[in-house]
């Protein structure tokens, strides 16, 4: 018998999902306002089991320290660069060695170009009818975004209509929020400030390591209450 139908747009291809997104349910995001602690950071992450990072094109120099990160790290972890909103920019950080890209909308010449070239894009969306554009270019999930304006909630009432399109809260999500995010359906979640902390301006590692264990734990909890 044939598929019944999801009444959502099939494109003939699509990305698939990065796998240290998928498994670790957490994308660190690296916004700072000056790249000097982007490579330590990324280490201690990394070490810590947090093995999907993005670097944002807000932080000056994002794309000269892309190549540093990804030296400094084996290719367990996946780097792949954030804000990302035109297609030059697409192409730049793809130039670059970007393993992923993430827009904060629906950008969809960033998201095509990644498709083309069988990276795997995130674009943002908050409405259903955003997140359905977004999923149409063939990305493998969508970027709920800003998360916290509407909290887990908000994700649990576009899950009804919407259950097989995979969502990365991202914006404003607390790591005592985080289990709330996952059960209610997240594939993920994306944590900047309340994970990174200090840590991008010469603060603590190890409260960094703490930070990223607590997170990585409330995925544990989030997804055993699924």
């Amino acid at each position: 018998m044939p598929a019944e139908p999801t009444g959502l747009p099939t494109p003939a291809h699509r990305v698939a999902i990065t796998p240290q997104l998928r498994d670790t349910g957490v994308v660190a995001i690296l916004r700072a306002a000056a790249p000097e602690h982007l490579e330590a950071v990324s280490e201690a992450l990394a070490r810590s089991g947090i093995t999907c990072l993005e670097l944002t094109l807000t932080t000056p120099g994002a794309l000269e320290s892309l190549a540093r990160v990804r030296s400094a790290l084996d290719r367990s972890v996946a780097v792949g660069v954030g804000s990302v909103i035109t297609s030059a920019q697409a192409v730049a950080a793809l130039d670059a060695g970007a393993d992923f890209l993430v827009s904060p909308g629906v950008c969809a010449d960033v998201a095509r170009e990644a498709v083309r070239r069988g990276v795997a894009c995130y674009p943002g969306g908050w409405t259903a009818t955003e997140i359905i554009a977004a999923w149409d270019l063939g990305v493998p999930a969508v970027k709920l975004f800003p998360a916290s304006s509407g909290g887990a909630r908000h994700l649990t009432q576009l899950r009804g209509p919407l259950p097989d399109i995979p969502l990365v809260p991202t914006g404003g999500v607390d790591l005592g929020r985080v289990g709330e995010y996952i059960a209610a359906g997240a594939v993920a979640v994306g944590l900047g400030g309340p994970l990174i902390g200090d840590a991008l301006e010469g603060g603590s590692l190890v409260a960094l390591s703490e930070r990223a264990a607590a997170a990585l734990s409330a995925v544990g909890d989030g997804r055993a209450q699924r």
